[in-house]
């Protein structure tokens, strides 16, 4: 076999394999001689079938199998031999002559395939001592857990029908008929609809135009639905509600008391207040965990330039590219509204894709030197929340997983990446800063939480780049070339 490199530009590069006829002939005899003795032809006694009967038989065959085999495993030994790691599956390009692969297959020429490949770039690891984050940290107070426990405890308060006209706070219980146009529209029409007045759930102005409502009224209600409401055929019309009030009700008062708790399914209140306290916490934590992140990939991509496999980066920004489109067309919304132009988020979302690719390929190096692993017992769990956010849709999830390729790398390329940053803050300066929560979840300029690819586009803003590769970065160490199907699912109702 004769491996010769045809092009070496940049981390491109093109391999031609040229298989000798003679060498391919002589596999396929070594076929035909071990059949020899296991096939079973009418005439011939087992094991005296002529070898030239058998190749006019199936050399043809053969000769085909080993084309497949050899297309099939020489390519990864190939790079193996020389060094290299492919940033995507080499393309194979092979004679689309139909004589001149009867030719091959008659071991009448030589077999002649060329590789066309990216090769991911050799990264030296550099010293992360220069590294250095700051760790915001929230104290959670007792005034916070006790608002935090009536609000939990809304779903408990009980109501007492009561005379006179509705308040703010009041329950409203009612039944509607929506009209757009002075047509009833699907989704605004309720019977026996409950609505807490001053609770924000039905479309703006529909409460307010309740306050002062006896039980036996009938009322007209008009709104406007936002500009940007889910269902394009509402987005920005005006609409009526006729009303029809069944009751009005007044809230009874929370307490903060062992009884509460209990109608919460806690033994007491203590207790009920440590599960509160750890549930805010963690969700600071979480924050706390991306923003030390974004530091901690921001230095890093400072830190290692170098050019990334372009067949990635198109991956890359053909995901993300999909996604923002799709968004824009969800919120019925143009790059326009955005204050862009289609091409200049092209700009901005190829710069994404690169970063996010190239601090991939950063820290699937990290944690390869390190020995960071995802375990099996990882996966499963990860594959069970999976299941759980789709109740209804197991069986389809696991059919997915085990029959698509590459889709498990989709459950692992989390898990990995939480385990390098893990071994990360290990490493680096970390300084802990106690903060409020409002300077913790605030959002500027540099360290926006928004996610580009994931929500609406706001393709001008540089941190949001900054912030994606910060969240998906070592998805792309994982699984450079595999991505998996995304799912989601949205459920309105046209008053709320």
């Amino acid at each position: 076999m004769q491996v010769t490199e045809t092009l070496a530009e940049g981390l491109k590069r093109e391999i031609k394999v040229v298989i000798p006829a003679k060498d391919m002939e002589a596999q396929m005899n070594e076929r035909l001689a071990d059949a020899k003795d296991k096939v079973r032809i009418n005439g011939f006694r087992p094991g005296k079938v002529p070898v030239s009967h058998l190749k006019k038989m199936y050399g043809k065959s053969i000769m085909a199998e080993l084309v497949n085999e050899i297309v099939r495993d020489r390519p990864s030994k190939i790079l193996s031999e020389r060094g290299e790691k492919s940033a995507t599956q080499p393309a194979i390009t092979m004679t689309e002559d139909e004589a001149e692969a009867e030719k091959i297959l008659a071991a009448q020429a030589d077999f002649e395939f060329t590789l066309a490949y990216e090769i991911i770039p050799a990264i030296e690891l550099k010293s992360t001592d220069g590294i250095k984050v700051v760790r915001e940290v929230v104290e959670v107070s007792d005034d916070e857990v006790n608002e935090q426990i009536l609000k939990i405890a809304e779903s408990a308060r009980t109501y007492e029908t009561k005379k006179g006209k509705a308040a703010d706070g009041d329950r409203v219980t009612m039944n509607y008929l929506g009209k757009v146009d002075g047509e009833a529209f699907d989704g605004g029409t309720a019977e026996d609809a409950e609505l807490v007045l001053g609770s924000g759930r039905f479309i703006p102005g529909f409460e307010d135009q309740l306050v002062g409502v006896k039980a036996g009224d009938e009322k007209t209600i008009t709104v406007n639905f936002p500009a940007d409401y889910p269902a394009a055929n509402l987005a920005g019309k005006e609409a009526t509600f006729d009303v029809t009030v069944k009751d009005v009700a007044a809230a009874a008062e929370l307490e903060l008391n062992d009884e509460l708790a209990s109608k919460l399914g806690i033994e007491s209140l203590d207790k009920l207040k440590e599960i509160v306290r750890g549930q805010i916490e963690g969700q600071y934590g979480n924050v706390t965990r991306q923003k030390v992140k974004r530091q901690i990939l921001d230095q890093l991509d400072e830190m290692y330039q170098f050019d990334a496999p372009q067949g990635l980066v198109d991956a890359e920004f053909e995901n993300i590219w999909r996604q923002i489109n799709t968004d824009l067309a969800q919120s019925g919304k143009t790059f326009e509204d955005e204050d862009t132009t289609e091409e200049e988020a092209r700009v901005e979302y190829r710069k994404l894709a690169e970063r996010r690719v190239r601090l991939g390929l950063v820290l699937s190096e990290i944690g390869e030197k390190a020995g960071v692993e995802v375990t099996e017992d990882e996966m499963q769990r990860a594959l069970f929340a999976q299941l759980q956010q789709f109740p209804g849709q197991q069986k389809e999830i696991l059919d997915y997983f085990r029959n698509t390729p590459g889709a498990s790398a989709s459950l692992r390329a989390p898990i990995f990446e939480e385990k390098v940053v893990d071994k990360l803050l290990a490493d680096v300066d970390v300084t802990d800063k106690t903060v409020t929560k409002e300077e913790l979840l605030a959002e500027d300029e540099d360290d926006t939480a928004e996610k580009p690819a994931k929500k609406k586009a706001a393709p001008k803003k540089k941190a949001a780049a900054k912030d994606e590769a910060a969240d998906e970065g070592a998805e792309e160490a994982a699984a450079p070339k595999k991505k998996a199907a995304s799912k989601k699912k949205a459920a309105d109702d046209s008053a709320e």
